[in-house]
C-alpha cells in the first residue's frame, strides 16, 4: 500500500471515530437517557477543556520521549477503552467524567495526526503543501460516512454509535503501530523554560492590542463553533413531536441532512484562496460571522415541509461559516507574529477558540437553553436559534468596528509555504 494511500486511511478513520457520535450524542442524552439540558452542555465542554492543554503535552512528549505514531496510537486504544464504557453509564455525572477521559485522550490526536502525516510524507519526499490536503479531505469524508452510518443502522439515538466509534478507535490505533516511524525530534531545548515547553510565550502577544482583540473575538466565536453539532440533531429529531412532521425525511434522516454541514465545509475550503484574495482577512473573518448568523437564523425559521429549504440551507452555510473563520484566523497568525512564536501562536489560537471558547460555548449554552428556553421538558427551538443569531451578531458588528485590518494580497499567495 503506497505512503499517501496508508495516510489516507489513518485521517478517515481519524475523523470517523468523531462523526460516528459527535452530532447524534444530543439525540442520546435528551431522547433515550432524558437527562438535563444544562448538564449536557458541560458534556460539550469537555472537548474545550481537553484542547487548553493537552495537545500542547502530547506535543512535548512525541519531541522529546517517544515515537509520534505510537503515542497517537495508544492514546485513540484508550479513547476507544472510554468509548466503549459508556453504555454502561447510567447518570450523567459519570458520563461526564467517562466522556471528559475519551477527549482528554481524542483532542491531541488532531494534531498529532497532522504532525505524523507530516513528517512521514517529508521523510519520504513529497511535498506537503501539494500532498496533504487531499489526504486531509478524506478526514471529512470519514466523518460523513459515520454519520450516515449511525443513521442508516438506526442507531442515531443509541447506545450503538460509542461502539462503532470505540471500535474504530481500536483499529486506528493498532494501525497506527504499522505506520512508518515518526521518532522524537527533540526540537526543544533541554535549557528551555516550562513557559517555552508549553508553548506559552505565545501569551506576550495579549500585549498587543490588535492581537489581544484577536484572539478575545476568536474565544467569542469559538463559544459558536460546536453550537450546532450540540444541539442541531436533537432539533430536527424532535419535529417528531409535531404530527405533520412526525413521519417526515428531515425527523427519519436527520443525521444524514446535518452531514450537508461537512460536505459543504469541503466544497468552501476550495473557495477560500479566491475569497481571501479578493477581500482579504478581515472581510473574510467577518463573512464567517455573518455566515453563523445566517446558520442560526435559518434553523430558527426552517421546518420539515415547506421550511426545509432553509435547513438546508443553513447546513450550507455553515461550510462558509467553520472554515472561512479557521482558516482565515490560522493565516492572520501565521503573516503577523514573529517566526519564533509562530507555532505557539497558532497553537494560542487554537486554544482561544477550539479551547476556551468551545468551553464555555458549551457550558454556558446548556444552562441558558435549560433556564430560559425549556419548559415541562419542551425546547423553544425558534427562539434558542434566534438568540445564537443575536449573539453572532453582536461579535460580528463589535469585529468590524473595532478590528482594523489592512487587506495585503500578498499574504495569500504565502498561503501554506
Amino acid at each position: 500500500m503506497s505512503i499517501k494511500l496508508r495516510l489516507t486511511f489513518m485521517s478517515f478513520l481519524q475523523f470517523f471515530v468523531w462523526g460516528a457520535w459527535l452530532i447524534t450524542v444530543g439525540n442520546y442524552w435528551f431522547g433515550t437517557k432524558h437527562w438535563s439540558g444544562e448538564q449536557f452542555g458541560a458534556i460539550f465542554s469537555t472537548l474545550g477543556l481537553s484542547s487548553i492543554v493537552m495537545p500542547a503535552l502530547t506535543g512535548i512528549i512525541a519531541d522529546k520521549w517517544i515515537n509520534a505514531e505510537k503515542l497517537y496510537g495508544l492514546l485513540h486504544i484508550l479513547s476507544g477503552l472510554a468509548l466503549l464504557y459508556i453504555p454502561q453509564v447510567d447518570n450523567p455525572i459519570t458520563f461526564y467524567y467517562v466522556i471528559f477521559a475519551a477527549m482528554i485522550c481524542y483532542m491531541p490526536t488532531i494534531s498529532l495526526s497532522n504532525s505524523v502525516a507530516y513528517t512521514i510524507l517529508k521523510n519520504n519526499q513529497f511535498d506537503v503543501v501539494k500532498v496533504f490536503p487531499p489526504i486531509r479531505v478524506w478526514g471529512t469524508i470519514g466523518f460523513i460516512a459515520a454519520m450516515w452510518l449511525t443513521n442508516l443502522t438506526g442507531n442515531k439515538a443509541s447506545f450503538n454509535m460509542f461502539y462503532i466509534a470505540a471500535f474504530a478507535a481500536f483499529a486506528l490505533g493498532f494501525y497506527s503501530f504499522t505506520l512508518p516511524k515518526c521518532p522524537p525530534q527533540k526540537l526543544i531545548s533541554e535549557n528551555a523554560s516550562i513557559v517555552e515547553k508549553l508553548g506559552l510565550n505565545a501569551f506576550k502577544l495579549f500585549g498587543t492590542y490588535k492581537m489581544a482583540l484577536f484572539f478575545i473575538f476568536s474565544m467569542f466565536l469559538g463559544g459558536a463553533l460546536q453550537l450546532t453539532n450540540m444541539y442541531g440533531d436533537v432539533y430536527l429529531s424532535e419535529f417528531a413531536g409535531i404530527p405533520e412532521y412526525a413521519d417526515s425525511f428531515v425527523v427519519k434522516y436527520s443525521t444524514i441532512i446535518m452531514s450537508i454541514s461537512q460536505i459543504s465545509e469541503t466544497l468552501f475550503i476550495l473557495a477560500i484562496p479566491f475569497f481571501l484574495k479578493r477581500f482579504g482577512i478581515k472581510q473574510v473573518m467577518l463573512i464567517s460571522m455573518f455566515a453563523w448568523v445566517l446558520r442560526f437564523g435559518l434553523f430558527a425559521y426552517g421546518n420539515p415541509t415547506d421550511g426545509l429549504w432553509m435547513i438546508i440551507m443553513s447546513c450550507i452555510v455553515y461550510g462558509m461559516a467553520f472554515d472561512f473563520f479557521n482558516i482565515s484566523g490560522s493565516l492572520f497568525v501565521e503573516t503577523t507574529t514573529d517566526s519564533k512564536i509562530r507555532s505557539s501562536a497558532q497553537g494560542l489560537f487554537m486554544m482561544m477558540s477550539n479551547g476556551f471558547g468551545a468551553f464555555f460555548g458549551g457550558l454556558i449554552s446548556g444552562i441558558v437553553i435549560d433556564e430560559f428556553f425549556t419548559k415541562d421538558g419542551i425546547r423553544n427551538w425558534h427562539d434558542i436559534w434566534l438568540s445564537f443569531a443575536g449573539y453572532a451578531l453582536v461579535i460580528a458588528i463589535l469585529f468590524a468596528v473595532m478590528f482594523k485590518h489592512k487587506h495585503n494580497p500578498e499574504e495569500v499567495v504565502n498561503v501554506g509555504h
